[in-house]
């Protein structure tokens, strides 16, 4: 017997848009940043390490962060440490798993793109939603967050975090630089 709850014509529609609009809206929010040679991706993560104690992350903590696997993720900061806008560090005394920190460079790219960010967010999201439909999106992407996966945990919300501006530059760090996650011993 067949219990499937089929969606209805309208909710139907409302999904595919959802699904259009939002790949719509994640290539705005990339053309943006394209003159400032990064993706919503690597900005991201310049985000989430300028909102984090001393600028950096544990890699892990960084992949939830961003909803990237850790193999992307490692992919991703790769070419962010090549260019020179983050570095992996170990993490210190327990030398299981490795910081993600952002570099002064990498700060400062940030700081350079966030109005070009900022502005495409507000003209392609916030204003054309309107104060009433932004609000509505608000609520429903709150109750998909409380909705426990099908493992029964919930998805990390490290990107609600707020800063008033990501213009600080990192701690300096003399820490030797890895490259894993730490989840086995590093050397």
């Amino acid at each position: 017997m067949d219990d499937t709850r089929w969606l209805s014509e309208a909710e139907q529609r409302i999904w595919r848009t959802y699904l259009m609009g939002g790949a719509e809206l994640l290539e705005r929010m990339d053309v943006a940043l394209r003159p400032f040679d990064v993706s919503l991706n690597e900005y991201s993560i310049l985000v989430c390490l300028s909102e984090s104690p001393d600028h950096r992350l544990r890699m892990s903590e960084l992949a939830d962060a961003v909803h990237q696997s850790r193999s992307r993720l490692t992919h991703t900061v790769t070419r962010m440490e090549a260019a020179g806008r983050v570095t992996r560090t170990s993490c210190g005394a327990d030398r299981r798993g490795v910081w993600a920190l952002l570099t002064d460079a990498g700060a400062a790219l940030l700081e350079r793109a966030a109005p070009a960010h900022v502005a495409s967010v507000r003209r392609h999201f916030v204003d054309a939603a309107g104060p009433e439909d932004f609000a509505a999106l608000g609520r429903a992407f709150d109750a998909v967050l409380d909705t426990p996966r099908d493992d029964g945990r919930l998805a990390p919300r490290q990107l609600l975090r707020v800063a008033p501006c990501p213009t600080d530059g990192p701690t300096d760090s003399s820490e030797q630089e890895l490259d894993d996650f730490g989840t086995a011993a590093t050397g």
